[in-house]
């Protein structure tokens, strides 16, 4: 039988303004069955703004936050290594869901081939699954309409340059041009603002910023404050001399742009677009009439600039809904927004008007800071965690990056949540019924040698161990490596509860004894309990009972 795949549509968005999405493009973003988008860290993206008065409540969104934009990265590979380990992950969750029959718009500002992220899911994706492109209106075409004045005409030569073009080679292309649209501006300008005066372009010259929306901004190139210039912001050169005068300053008196997404990535030619920052989903669609404006304030979290919210980590328990408590209950209710990892978000049920901000699993300093700055805008902000939010698991990395001085005043509260831990002893009875560790054998934090250092402590001190995050796809080798620290101070008969899904759809909870642990059974999604000297297997081999005693033997 043959399976039907997904079809993935790159769907331009035009500059900014809803009104300039196509009708095609309008169409295919409300059918798709997943809507995905990128954004910076702040996890603000102007391209699911863009789309949102022509998208569906409670539609699956994919939210594909880049790793690193202009800022250094310690990934081995740099910026670059950091760049293609994001796009290759990315392409490989949109791939799921085409594989699974699922249509995928992937949101892209300005045209989806001019300067846009699109191309690289493009290059992983289109080989394997159909694939369709809606051009949109770029950029250079909403400044250019923003001058109102003609930008090439007859046998003219129309020159795109990015901002980022070494200094001297931007001047040579700038002086044998016709006319030029110079994208990628933001902390470029000054450099850009050089080539044009050494090129003798400057006098002609002009500067448009957020292109198409209510905060468009035009000024001549050389009367820019090169310290307040943003991403989104281009410079046109126009080829014949204008007969009309142009336009100079400000369309209204919105506020300043907050520069919280300057010099950032978005999934579109970027320079020159509309910021219409929004990430919401469940809300109700508005009408495609709003103003870019309007759509950023319908956006915003909270009521007032001046009001802040806060932020609430919650547990919802290891997988069971029964598990949840009615505190956190009562907190996801009251919630404007939802952040966490997509698998836990996805077990929140949708509630119309509140927004939900999925994300990978490795991103989660990237997810508190953008918790705390949704909150800092009046955002009734809740992180969602499995288990319980104090256990390896997102209560520390918010307070940690709470710490920083920007997010002074904004309130985080913890609520806790049934562990992992305890859901798996239940199962099997009273494993962790004495003094017991909880350690992670993860290393992507910390480094290998300290996990088996605090192994040896532990099972050299005869406690109990709940084992976290004991292997996954790239780490294969460490539950053996475990296996043999702890045959160093345990019995090889010593029971091992391996807890998997407990609570959820494939739950799978048995009893081995560590001498036949076998390391290949053991993956992400285990959660493993090794006992300790005092700890007894009782009962039927089929459904044994296990417990540590209260009570240690005298010596």
């Amino acid at each position: 039988m043959t399976v039907r795949t997904g079809k993935l549509w790159g769907v331009g968005l035009g500059p900014g303004d809803p009104e300039l999405v196509t009708v095609k493009a309008a169409r295919i973003i409300a059918e798709a069955d997943v809507v995905a988008f990128h954004s910076a860290r702040h996890g603000r993206s102007i391209s699911r703004g863009i789309a949102e008065p022509y998208m569906r409540a409670g539609q699956l969104e994919e939210h594909l936050i880049y790793p690193v934009t202009t800022e250094t990265t310690d990934h081995p590979g740099g910026y670059q290594g950091a760049i293609d380990e994001f796009y290759a992950a990315a392409a490989e969750r949109l791939a799921a869901h085409l594989a699974a029959g699922r249509s995928v718009a992937l949101l892209a500002a300005g045209d989806p081939l001019f300067y846009s992220s699109y191309m690289h899911m493009h290059r992983r994706l289109a080989d394997r699954f159909e694939a369709e492109i809606i051009p949109g209106i770029t950029s250079v075409s909403a400044a250019t309409a923003a001058l109102g004045t003609p930008l090439v005409e007859g046998e003219q030569v129309l020159t795109v340059l990015p901002g980022t073009m070494p200094p001297d080679e931007l001047t040579r292309r700038l002086a044998d041009s016709d006319a030029a649209a110079i994208m990628k501006l933001g902390r470029t300008y000054p450099a850009v603002r050089k080539a044009l005066a050494d090129s003798g372009r400057l006098d002609r010259a002009y500067y448009v910023e957020r292109a198409s929306s209510e905060r468009e901004r035009v000024l001549p190139a050389g009367e820019v404050d090169e310290s307040q210039v943003p991403y989104f912001a281009i410079t046109i050169v126009p080829g014949p001399e204008p007969t009309t005068a142009l336009p100079h300053g400000q369309r209204s008196a919105a506020t300043p742009f907050d520069g919280g997404a300057r010099d950032g990535t978005e999934s579109g030619e970027n320079a020159g677009i509309a910021a219409v920052p929004s990430t919401t989903t469940g809300t109700t669609a508005p009408s495609p009439t709003t103003s870019a404006a309007a759509e950023t304030a319908s956006t915003t979290p909270g009521s007032s600039d001046d009001e802040t919210g806060e932020v609430v980590v919650v547990g919802l328990g290891p997988g069971d809904s029964a598990w949840t408590t009615p505190e956190v209950t009562a907190a996801l209710a009251a919630a404007t927004d939802l952040v966490g990892y997509t698998t836990y978000i996805d077990r929140v049920p949708v509630r119309a008007g509140q927004r939900r901000h999925a994300s990978d699993n490795r991103v989660e300093s990237e997810r508190a800071a953008m918790a705390l700055d949704l909150a800092r805008r009046g955002g009734k902000v809740v992180v969602v965690s499995s288990g319980d939010p104090g256990v390896f698991a997102m209560a520390a990395a918010v307070l940690e990056e709470s710490a920083d001085p920007q997010w002074a005043g904004v309130p985080v509260r913890v609520l806790p949540g049934v562990t992992a831990a305890n859901a798996v002893a239940s199962r099997v009875g009273a494993p962790l019924g004495h003094d017991y560790a909880m350690i992670s054998l993860s290393d992507r934090l910390k480094p290998w040698e300290v996990v088996a250092q605090r192994l040896a402590a532990v099972a050299a001190a005869d406690m109990a161990i709940a084992v976290y995050n004991p292997g996954s796809s790239q780490r294969t080798w460490q539950v053996g490596a475990m296996k043999d620290i702890l045959l160093g101070h345990r019995a090889a008969d010593t029971p091992v509860v391996l807890g998997r899904d407990v609570g959820g759809p494939a739950e799978s909870v048995r009893v081995v004894t560590l001498g036949d642990l076998e390391p290949t059974e053991v993956d992400m999604r285990t959660l493993l309990i090794i006992g300790a000297s005092t700890t007894a297997m009782v009962g039927d081999a089929g459904a044994p009972r296990v417990f540590t005693a209260r009570r240690y033997p005298t010596r």
